[in-house]
């Protein structure tokens, strides 16, 4: 009403503002406690005229509402005002990561091109007095970067697909300790050459199959067994092992690496997020494959989790369906 007193208010805003109790009586101030919103009510009140707001409240936690309030009239008297609240929060949420997504994006594509730029305008301009072994040297480093540039664009070009919904599977039943042993033949010279050994689990032969589209399983061991090998130093080893559930298989991978602090957990299968940003470049990461894994297996009806604490290793777990 004029006064700034609630008359009615419909679930939803008790909803928003985490209300239970009576509100018809109570002023919008002490229901709120927003001085922003009652100076809006006030204002409209005063112009009798329709007024859009964004706002952002803390009640319980904070959330952005974008506020739509009309003059209550009858008869040319001011009854009060009518307004309504759409909570935006998910909205602006979004619209965060992909101002993040963005600016990381431009970040990691910097790097590689600015090397690549370096080096091939200092093979133009000094490439006959270079010495050959020198030559070989800037080449290779500009080759290791257009590769780092290749599979960057190609991540994000899998992770566009997946988050545009156009990635379409093939499900069908795959039997694990098969899928593991093709991806454990493609990751083993790279496992060879740090020292580190692949290990099947003796539960993978006991595995029932599972239903899943063999070429994306495949790419979420690659992804997981590549993480593993990475960040684990020589003489260790990553194994992988199933488990059975009620309707699902949950499939472990372990290494023995350096293990990830728990302030990072949360993150860990975000886009671009990374531990160690400085480490993770030098071996070649994009910062995409978990994120790639966990939207693979979620498409699958499952989920992704990890457990790990600094220098004991990590263990990624993901589940699937029976077939």
């Amino acid at each position: 009403d004029t006064s700034g007193n609630i008359t009615l208010a419909n679930p939803a805003f008790r909803a928003i503002f985490a209300y239970v109790v009576e509100l018809e009586g109570r002023s919008l101030l002490e229901i709120t406690r927003q001085p922003a919103m009652h100076n809006t009510l006030k204002k409209t009140l005063e112009s009798r005229e329709e007024t859009v707001e964004e706002m952002s409240v803390l009640v319980p936690e904070e959330k952005h509402l974008l506020t739509h309030w009309v003059p209550l009239r009858e008869e040319g008297e001011l009854l009060g005002a009518v307004a309504v609240f759409h909570d935006i929060s998910d909205l602006k949420r979004l619209e965060e990561i992909r101002k993040d997504f963005v600016v990381n994006v431009s970040h990691e594509l910097r790097t590689p091109v600015s090397v690549i730029k370096g080096f091939a305008e200092t093979l133009l301009n000094e490439g006959d007095a270079l010495q050959p072994e020198k030559k070989t040297r800037f080449l290779n480093i500009i080759h290791n970067h257009a590769e780092r540039l290749a599979s960057l664009i190609s991540d994000l070009l899998t992770l566009s697909r997946m988050e545009s919904g156009a990635m379409e599977l093939e499900p069908a039943p795959v039997n694990i300790l098969g899928a593991v042993t093709r991806a454990f033949r493609l990751m083993e010279r790279t496992a060879e050459e740090k020292g580190i050994s692949l290990i099947p689990a003796p539960s993978l032969a006991d595995a029932p199959q599972a239903l899943a589209d063999t070429a994306k399983l495949d790419q979420v061991l690659i992804n997981l067994l590549d993480n593993g090998v990475k960040f684990t130093p020589a003489g260790g080893s990553v194994t992988v092992s199933a488990v059975h559930m009620d309707s699902q298989i949950k499939i472990n991978v372990t290494d023995t690496g350096i293990g990830i602090p728990s302030r990072d957990l949360p993150r860990i299968f975000e886009r671009f997020y990374r531990v160690d940003p400085a480490r993770s470049r030098e071996m070649g990461g994009t910062g995409l494959g978990l994120a790639i894994v966990k939207h693979i297996v979620q498409a699958h009806g499952g989920t992704v989790s990890v457990d790990s604490s600094p220098g004991k290793g990590a263990t990624f777990s993901f589940t699937l369906k029976k077939a």
